[in-house]
């Protein structure tokens, strides 16, 4: 069983983050004098309704009978036994509706947007799950929906750019700088900003200004409770180590806010890309400084100006420079360690894991699998649960067009 610093104590949920939206150095509210009001009226809207019991059964009811939770816990049996090493598990976001985890929080955020009147929700994407899930959210609650994505991205995930559109939502292709997340959210914030009275910003990740990485994980603190509970009683026991991959860092925060106080190893998976030169990955809190993005304070792979740095990964959402401030916090207090695996190791476990167990991962999802296996021969014995946080779907085109078929592993 992993082993965990006595001096770590998760502080209450009314402190984490702050009333001003800091937890600890990271966080808080950096936002342009008109956008002050419009996310103060989002902030009290979210405290009226997020103990509210009829807000909770809405939701409860729509994650059981629209989404299809709970979301099992799978054993990879066959790829552990191939791999040596810990037994490897799944926690299988992959089979939520729209397949990823980002409907957890979007059907969250659409169900507030409804509460407070708006008719709009805008918001960005990179590898198109948050923009499915928001354009799934709309849908059902009948709300406009404006999504922006990067040239380069729409190009790499053209089948979620298709979704979006089925589903009614209007996508806005952003054609400035490197054309892909960071820019996305740009474009996004110009949209909400004109046009606040309507609609609502919905961002896509634990990132952003007060209150919405607060609103996000708590949003996503689903898949985590019911990760724990279900691996609690496939094993009896708990799991020795949790892996997420991390870009913005949803999916992650999720699953690890259930295991904070418990003797497991919490480890983060950043994207590596083609190596350690700037603009070849988006390893940001391995490579990051304290900087301000988006309105909030982050690790951020940052130039010299503080300006933020280009960044890559053959995984869409995963290409963005900085990092939810909770992972920040969490990074400093030492309760989670956050590594990196380059576009290489992501594409032999994306392989592997659809040959061995008839899972296609999302590449996002991959970066985590292959940290998973690298632990698991280094532990020998033990358990590995590694949130699947979405499938591979969306990353046919891509992961054909540049690494084939993958012949035989």
């Amino acid at each position: 069983m992993a082993e965990q610093t006595d001096t770590w104590q998760l502080p209450q949920r009314q402190t984490v983050p702050d009333e001003s939206g800091f937890f600890g150095a990271f966080g808080g509210q950096f936002l342009p004098p008109q956008l002050e009001g419009p996310f103060a009226e989002i902030t009290k809207a979210y405290h009226e309704i997020e103990n509210d019991a009829s807000f909770i059964a809405e939701l409860r009811y729509l994650r059981k009978h629209f989404q299809g939770r709970p979301t099992p816990v799978y054993h990879a049996r066959t790829l552990s036994l191939l791999n040596g090493g810990a037994q490897i598990y799944l926690k299988r976001e992959d089979l939520n509706h729209t397949g990823a985890h980002k409907l957890n929080h979007c059907m969250g955020e659409a169900l507030l947007a409804k509460y407070m009147g708006k008719k709009k929700v805008i918001a960005e994407t990179g590898a198109g799950q948050h923009g499915v899930a928001l354009a799934t959210a709309a849908a059902h609650f009948g709300l406009e929906c404006e999504i922006h994505m990067g040239a380069v991205d729409i190009e790499k995930q053209a089948p979620n750019v298709s979704r979006m559109q089925l589903l009614g939502a209007t996508v806005v292709p952003v054609t400035r700088g490197l054309q892909t997340l960071k820019e996305a959210v740009d474009s996004a914030f110009e949209a909400y900003m004109a046009d606040y009275e309507n609609s609502i910003y919905c961002i896509g990740s634990v990132v952003g200004p007060h209150p919405f990485p607060l609103m996000v994980r708590d949003f996503q603190r689903v898949v985590g409770i019911e990760a724990r509970e279900q691996f609690h009683e496939m094993t009896g026991n708990l799991p020795d180590v949790v892996e997420a991959c991390v870009g913005g860092g949803s999916n992650a925060i999720g699953i690890f806010s259930a295991f904070l106080n418990d003797p497991v190893e919490l480890i983060g998976v950043e994207p590596l890309g083609r190596g350690t030169a700037v603009g070849d990955h988006a390893a940001t809190m391995t490579y990051g400084h304290e900087g301000i993005i988006h309105g909030f304070k982050c690790y951020l792979l940052q130039d010299e100006a503080g300006e933020p740095s280009p960044v890559y990964s053959c995984a869409s959402g995963l290409d963005y420079p900085g990092v939810g401030p909770e992972h920040s916090y969490l990074k400093d207090a030492g309760r989670v360690q956050y590594v990196a695996a380059s576009d290489d190791e992501c594409r032999d476990a994306f392989f592997l894991l659809s040959r061995k167990e008839g899972i296609i991962p999302a590449l996002e999802s991959a970066h985590a699998v292959a940290h998973a296996l690298v632990k698991a021969r280094e532990m020998k014995t033990g358990t590995i649960l590694v949130n699947l946080s979405g499938r591979g779907d969306k990353d046919m085109d891509y992961v054909i067009k540049n690494w084939g078929t993958g012949g035989p592993v």
